[in-house]
């Protein structure tokens, strides 16, 4: 079958559509007029055979179809881009705007206060975030995902960049009032605060690993949240225990605002991987923003007490 160029054009014409949310707004970052968007549409749907758009006067949407199509040629975009900036002799040039589906916990307790610093190492590079913790689609539209929990996706290139540890923490004052546990049994006199698991929809179990032993804690809470923000903020508002990881936890402890109880059973470790569409080789700006996460993922180690912080 030949190929058709203007197959090209109108991939190209259907992305800047979904990013600018209508055709106006399309039609001024591609240099063209809205009429001429709508043709290069039309002449898209009409040679895959489907309608891509559900189109109002202000505004124009995915149809089930076009959702579908969108994110199985938005991979194969980004790789022709890629590969013309090869061919141009800058594959060391880190640009464009980059696509990153993030866990929660990741994006705002590590990555966000980091990306001045990724912004000003790259800057021919943009960021669009989407904050998820949902895995289904967690590729639709973009370059990489970022997930913690064990790997997941057979279709898709995986890499681990970190493991960091499951510690358990409170607030002074709630230990003040309610004592400091001093094993794993004592926890079921206190009140916990429970993270959804995104993969089954309930709290996470509280276990606790101290070299190869695992207990599991029957623990009771009143608070069950997918918001890491949420979760921090009632545990050092003194509510009750909080099981955490330790990545992005740094500000909190450090400033004594929260601390780390139990920390002889501390020894289970929960992965992050990155997540990319199966090619030969990742975009360079995929291939950064990997390197970079990895450089800011390496929290300095808890203490016991009376021990000096290593940092």
């Amino acid at each position: 079958m030949t190929f058709d160029a203007r197959l090209l054009t109108g991939v190209g014409v259907l992305a800047a559509v979904c990013e600018a949310g209508n055709f106006a707004r399309a039609s001024e970052a591609l240099g063209l007029t809205p009429s001429g968007v709508s043709r290069a549409v039309a002449r898209l749907e009409t040679r895959v055979g489907v309608r891509l758009f559900d189109r109002t006067p202000r505004t124009v949407t995915l149809t089930e179809e076009g959702q579908r199509f969108y994110a199985q040629v938005m991979p194969l975009l980004s790789g022709i881009e890629e590969a013309v900036t090869e061919a141009a002799g800058a594959a060391a040039i880190v640009g464009g705007r980059l696509r990153v589906n993030v866990d929660p916990w990741f994006a705002r307790m590590v990555l966000a206060p980091h990306l001045p610093d990724l912004l000003s190492a790259y800057p021919a590079m943009s960021v669009e975030l989407i904050v998820s913790n949902h895995r289904e689609d967690m590729m639709k539209g973009v370059d990489i995902a970022v997930r913690f929990g064990p790997a997941a996706g057979d279709a898709l290139v995986v890499r681990k960049l970190l493991e960091t540890r499951v510690l358990t923490c409170a607030s002074p004052a709630y230990l003040e009032q309610h004592g400091i546990p001093t094993k794993p049994d004592d926890l079921s006199s206190h009140d916990a605060i429970f993270f959804r698991d995104p993969l089954t929809g309930r709290p996470f179990p509280w276990e606790f690993f101290r070299g190869a032993e695992r207990y599991e804690a029957h623990v009771r809470g009143r608070i069950t949240t997918d918001d890491p923000s949420t979760a921090i903020e009632a545990c050092v508002a003194g509510y009750g225990l909080f099981q955490s990881l330790e990545l992005g936890l740094g500000p909190w402890l450090s400033r004594g605002d929260l601390v780390q109880v139990l920390p002889d059973w501390s020894d289970e470790m929960f992965p992050l991987y990155a997540y990319y569409p199966s090619r030969h080789l990742p975009p360079a700006k995929v291939r950064a923003f990997m390197d970079f996460v990895a450089s800011i993922a390496n929290p300095p180690s808890l203490w016991k007490a009376g021990e000096k912080p290593d940092i």
